[in-house]
């Protein structure tokens, strides 16, 4: 089981600085959602007429079900500049597998909760650790895509573009660092590394 929790809302705007289609997942059942804030949150960037269309499906991890959906918002999609998902890490990775050319933007962090966990058919995965960074490393997670889970960039070991640790694995950083450069955002590697926010459950639930 795990939480999904809303991002602060400025700063979910100010990453969003131009036309944006929202993706909303409403899949696993045992996930607590912030329904309601998000609603709140999709409403107010309608009203920016900066929003080219939304979609609330369910468990945008299932890739083919996802593109079936996806669709009828091509024309929609390909207006946009930005993809605001709200979901857990791994609804985030899917989007950014899907469009490589578009700012993926996770609008949650996410929480590990005791519990039976959902399996998913996805090479990525979300380790549910607090604060999502996949608004910086272009929707590739650094804690999973990495084997050392380095948020600071890569380590140095990797050769022609594999893992050190493991040879058969691409280098996270050197995937993140190609993703940044597509999409034109390589100026986030030079920004500090920004401190993450391990919150405990607890905290999330007060």
């Amino acid at each position: 089981m795990l939480i999904t929790e809303l991002k602060n809302t400025d700063g979910i705007k100010s990453l969003l600085q131009g036309k944006t289609f929202i993706l909303v997942c409403h899949g696993c059942k045992e996930i607590r959602f912030p329904e309601h804030e998000a609603d709140a949150l999709i409403q107010e960037l309608v009203e920016t007429g900066n929003v080219t269309g939304t979609l609330t499906t369910d468990y945008i991890c299932n890739v083919e079900n996802l593109k079936l959906r996806l669709q009828k918002h091509a024309a929609a999609i390909e207006a946009a500049e930005y993809i605001l998902v709200l979901s857990c890490g791994v609804g985030v990775q899917t989007v950014a597998d899907l469009y490589e050319t578009k700012k993926v933007i996770p609008g949650c962090d996410t929480y590990a909760l005791p519990g039976f966990q959902g399996v998913t058919p996805l090479e990525y995965d979300c380790k549910q650790c607090g604060e999502c960074y996949l608004n910086l490393t272009g929707g590739i997670c650094p804690i999973t895509a990495c084997s050392k889970s380095l948020v600071n960039g890569q380590c140095g070991g990797a050769k022609n573009g594999k893992c050190e640790v493991d040879p058969n694995m691409e280098c996270g950083w050197e995937r993140i660092q190609k993703r940044l450069a597509q999409i034109g955002r390589l100026d986030v590697l030079r920004s500090p590394v920004q401190v993450r926010n391990y919150a405990t459950d607890e905290e999330v639930s007060k």
